[in-house]
């Protein structure tokens, strides 16, 4: 199973695409998975246009979107599980974060946004993977979305841009 990952999209209703980039390489995935903060709920439509969608909100997300996600998810996939969240709050890292919040239920795999940087670490036997922003990289040299690949393994990647147009 292929599956796209994105989060931190930061998109409002003016926004009428994705950027080219980001569309071209979700093209094929069977499921996308957003770790919040979309802004607008205008782009889940944007993004349900790809694949369908997996979601939880981010600390920007409005009550449009609040309405229609959780605060953290447990998806399983490929006989995977997959721990997903935004990973905001106070204290600790994003990282730590977003790990603690699924200590009880040991997920495979916890896919998490809010920092915008890209990561991809094993922590404790957790593969940790946040896939950065496909449109707002911040103090990023690039904008990232990643691409999971379910097979035998968790196979995670990340992909990166430098136009977001």
């Amino acid at each position: 199973m292929r599956i796209g990952v994105i989060a931190d999209t930061h998109l409002s209703e003016r926004v009428q695409k994705l950027p080219d980039a980001l569309v071209e390489g979700l093209q094929g995935v069977e499921l996308i998975i957003h770790a919040g903060d979309w802004i607008s709920p205008h782009v889940i439509g944007l993004v349900e246009q790809i694949a369908p969608c997996e979601s939880v909100i981010g600390n920007n997300d409005g009550p449009d979107i609040r309405k229609r996600y959780e605060l953290k998810k447990l998806l399983t996939y490929g006989g995977f599980r997959i721990g997903l969240i935004h990973g905001d709050g106070f204290r600790k890292t994003t990282e730590e974060r977003a790990r603690e919040a699924f200590e009880d239920e040991q997920p495979d795999i916890i896919i998490f946004g809010h920092s915008h940087i890209p990561f991809d670490q094993t922590i404790h036997g957790i593969r940790m993977f946040n896939p950065g922003s496909p449109t707002d990289k911040r103090r990023q040299p690039l904008y990232s979305y990643g691409i999971l690949r379910l097979g035998e393994s968790i196979h995670a990647e990340h992909f990166f841009y430098d136009n977001k147009s």
